[in-house]
């Protein structure tokens, strides 16, 4: 069984709507899919109907954008098999909903007040399903390039970095707030790619609150990166997930099943459907 844990569509930033994800993992033979679209749970039953119409298994499952305010960096947690509602999950991640919205506003009239030619209808427009606006949205309204084009990094960064006119983020939550909310709804809870992040010495606070498992494949990791995190999981008896960290045309080069969750997980979340 081929399995991608690690998918966003367009009910947060992704560029694909749910059925063109399922197509798109169909042809690739993906069986097992954990559509983890960032602080929202508003695609999973939209998901689990067109997977159950191709045959693919849809877990329940999350990204919470989550912050180690210890060490000033940010901290990626994936939710796997939680309750229906979420009822915990979706208390967090709600305000962090309203204020990433709240932002991309301000940011649209940054741009506007700066001569760019862009509309809150067309963004909002960009933002269906999900309703809550990202930077992709915005910069789909401004660019044409390619997430991985030197044309639209520069106008990324020129905008949205450093001294750029859009460069205010916002307040994230805690990521073991994040990690207690996900097993308080019954869920498996995993750091996501922590070698992107450099987020490896968070992970013994992280245990102690419920970690169950390390996002170990994934695009951005290096060797030593994945050697790494089998250390970390065999210390602390946590086991491995990985996905393609898809976006579609919003994110990295890559096709949904081209990194996959390692075999002997498989089972376990097959167990949580």
């Amino acid at each position: 069984m081929i399995a991608d844990l690690h998918i966003h569509s367009n009910y947060s930033d992704g560029s694909n709507t749910v059925e063109e994800i399922m197509e798109m993992a169909s042809k690739k033979g993906v069986s097992l899919i954990g559509l983890v679209d960032h602080d929202t749970i508003r695609g999973i039953e939209h998901a689990r109907q067109a997977g159950n119409q191709r045959g693919i298994t849809v877990i329940p499952a999350i990204e919470i954008s989550a912050y180690d305010f210890k060490r000033n960096r940010k901290v990626h947690i994936l939710g796997y098999g939680f309750q229906k509602d979420a009822k915990h999950i979706q208390q967090l991640c709600e305000p962090l909903l309203q204020r990433r919205h709240a932002n991309s506003l301000w940011q649209i009239e940054q741009l506007q007040a700066n001569g760019y030619e862009i509309t809150c209808e067309e963004v909002v427009k960009n933002a269906s399903p999900g309703g809550i606006i990202y930077k992709q949205h915005m910069m789909a309204c401004l660019t044409t390039a390619h997430f991985t084009t030197p044309a639209y990094k520069r106008l990324y960064k020129a905008l949205f970095k450093g001294d750029g006119i859009c460069a205010r983020d916002i307040e994230y939550v805690d990521a073991i707030e994040a990690v207690q909310a996900i097993k308080k709804d019954g869920g498996l809870a995993v750091l996501a790619h922590p070698g992107q992040l450099n987020s490896f010495d968070l992970i013994p606070e992280l245990v102690q609150n419920g970690l169950d498992g390390i996002e170990r494949n994934h695009f951005d990791h290096s060797k030593e990166d994945m050697k790494k995190v089998e250390a970390y999981a065999k210390e602390f008896s946590l086991f491995l997930t990985g996905g393609s960290d898809f976006h579609g045309n919003f994110g990295t080069a890559i096709q949904i099943g081209e990194v996959t969750c390692p075999a002997d997980a498989v089972q376990k979340f097959m167990s949580i459907v």
